[in-house]
């Protein structure tokens, strides 16, 4: 037997692993009495699993699962509800994170992406199932499911526990055309601009306690969860083009109170 051969079996199997993974978890959570629709995993913890579950847990989002990587289970809630708040609208809704930041003074952007799980439900195109090494967990090559996000209008949120009250905190963003192929970044992956611009709307998150695990929706806008955030009875943060740093900080002063007066003396 070739050696190309043998490397192709063995990639295949990776693949057949990865699937095996999904129907596995489908089943589970589907056909075995287990009301569940969210998951999280985490890298440092995948005890019998051969590889991290990228390509299962992309398609279990696919699916309208809610996912949060790393044990969060926040996202994981906050995922699957904007999943159900945007069903049958154009688009779709992720789990995403900021994975770095594009620092040119003339045209700052954030590069969203995770180690694998974003959904293809916002792709630009066909995804590409590809198998790249991990060098971190110590596992297997996970396989996954590489695509460009569209461009276009979205929103960033994040759910915070703040002690008293839960804190939706929800960013306008622009989506844009990478401006690279970026072929060293084998993952899913989205450029966007943030409103009202780069260096406000970071230092505004950064104000309001945003984490770094995020739900990402080309459906939704900011009103869809305030709604949301008014329903459930939390408070709710927007970043948007109106936004300035001395009055996002007065509401959060304010807000505070509030909550603290909302509960009784």
């Amino acid at each position: 037997m070739e050696a190309g051969t043998v490397f192709f079996q063995i990639r295949s199997q990776f693949i057949f692993i990865c699937i095996n993974f999904y129907q596995v978890f489908y089943l589970l959570f589907r056909n075995c009495g287990y009301h569940i629709y969210q998951v999280t995993d985490t890298f440092e913890d995948l005890h019998g699993l051969s590889q991290l579950p990228g390509l299962a847990v992309q398609r279990l989002m696919a699916e309208g699962y809610g996912f949060g990587g790393e044990g969060d289970w926040k996202t994981a809630a906050l995922v699957r509800a904007m999943k159900v708040m945007g069903a049958g609208l154009k688009g779709g809704n992720s789990f995403m994170e900021d994975y770095t930041y594009h620092f040119d003074p003339a045209n700052r952007m954030v590069l969203g992406s995770h180690m694998l799980e974003i959904c293809e439900s916002i792709a630009a195109a066909k995804p590409s199932c590809e198998i790249h090494p991990l060098g971190i967990g110590g596992k297997a090559d996970p396989v996954r499911l590489v695509f460009d996000v569209a461009p276009g209008p979205a929103i960033n949120t994040c759910l915070i526990d703040m002690g008293n009250r839960f804190r939706l905190l929800v960013n306008d963003v622009e989506a844009v055309t990478a401006i690279e192929s970026l072929p060293k970044l084998p993952v899913a992956r989205v450029m966007w601009k943030p409103m009202p611009d780069m260096k406000t709307a970071c230092t505004a998150w950064i104000y309001a306690g945003g984490a770094h695990h995020t739900g990402y929706s080309q459906n939704l806008s900011s009103t869809h969860m305030r709604d949301f955030a008014e329903m459930a009875g939390i408070e709710c943060i927007v970043i948007d083009k109106d936004t300035n740093l001395n009055g996002l900080k007065n509401e959060l002063r304010w807000n505070e109170v509030y909550y603290k007066m909302a509960t009784g003396f």
